[in-house]
């Protein structure tokens, strides 16, 4: 999910603060993606790519009898979910309490990972427990009712098999959330590539990033719903506001340029930013009331059916 962290083995570094930077344009996703699930109790909710945990504990807010397990492959980011429990969550865009919907059956089981760690203080950070764990081998003891995923899967590029499991983890009318960005063709990751590509980044950085395109939420639907899902498929482009200088390099640096950045030392870093952000502001120039940056998100809500009712033919 982590919030758009490398999911999967030990990657680059992530920084939590800088991802935070924009907490509340990166919320807001996550808050429209659940605020789609249509189950009002479940017992028992796993968010796969937790990130630094903030959001998380929205789900402990929305569903208050519902134990959380949050999975996350950056010891950075769980470290951050662990020390700071509940710190962050008003910088976010709320999730409503409830939804008026039918009840999900419950079940127990355990997440992959680390010996789970509780974090925060409160009712709510009681039901809550991070791990540092891999998604692509992460699996639950017994069925779950409701598997959260947000901006994790564009690191993956088995992500496509991983939903088919996913899918297949759910108890009887268990719903999988997830969201991905759909913003790989836009200039911030054009001129990423072109920089990457060029003559004097391409033997250090060749092999620092690699394109992984998402389908559209169209194809997501159709995936899901041969399984036997009913799906709930959509897109948004936001077209967001950002403040401060240099504010779109600000918003990749938190996300797709940890890789980069990984691989660079401190001075060949500054050198790299230094080029990049000079391509992103004429790409992005900033305006008085802010920089626009259009961002396209992918969304998808797929609800398995209830018992003793199986796939189309």
């Amino acid at each position: 999910m982590s919030r758009e962290t490398v999911a999967a083995g030990r990657g680059p570094v992530w920084d939590p603060a800088q991802y935070a930077v924009f907490g509340a344009e990166r919320g807001r996703a996550f808050a429209e993606l659940v605020g789609r699930i249509p189950l009002r109790d479940p017992a028992h909710v796993v968010d796969l790519g937790c990130g630094s945990g903030e959001l998380t504990m929205l789900l402990a807010d929305r569903w208050p009898g519902a134990r959380i397990d949050a999975l996350d492959g950056s010891p950075e980011m769980i470290a951050r979910a662990t020390a700071s429990g509940t710190a962050g969550r008003e910088a976010v865009i709320g999730l409503p309490a409830r939804e008026d919907a039918a009840d999900a059956p419950g079940r127990e089981s355990a997440a992959g990972g680390q010996e789970p760690t509780t974090a925060g203080s409160g009712a709510a950070a009681e039901r809550v427990r991070f791990a540092v764990g891999d998604v692509r081998t992460w699996r639950p003891g017994r069925p779950v009712d409701v598997i959260v995923s947000n901006a994790v899967l564009q690191w993956v590029p088995e992500h496509e098999e991983l939903l088919v499991r996913w899918a297949g983890d759910l108890a009887p009318g268990g719903c999988l959330a997830f969201q991905v960005p759909g913003n790989y063709e836009a200039p911030s990751h054009m001129l990423l590539r072109e920089v990457c590509r060029s003559a004097r980044w391409r033997d250090r950085l060749a092999d620092a990033l690699h394109w992984r395109p998402v389908r559209d939420a169209a194809g997501y639907l159709e995936l899901l719903a041969g399984l036997g899902c009913a799906v709930d498929a959509w897109e948004t482009t936001y077209v967001q506001v950002l403040q401060g200088e240099d504010a779109v390099l600000e918003w990749v640096k938190g996300t797709a340029l940890r890789p980069v950045l990984s691989a660079l030392d401190e001075r060949k870093a500054e050198e790299f930013l230094a080029e990049y952000g000079a391509r992103l502001r004429e790409a992005y120039p900033p305006r008085p009331y802010g920089t626009v940056f259009p961002f396209r998100r992918i969304f998808v809500v797929a609800r398995r059916p209830e018992a003793g009712v199986g796939p189309p033919p």
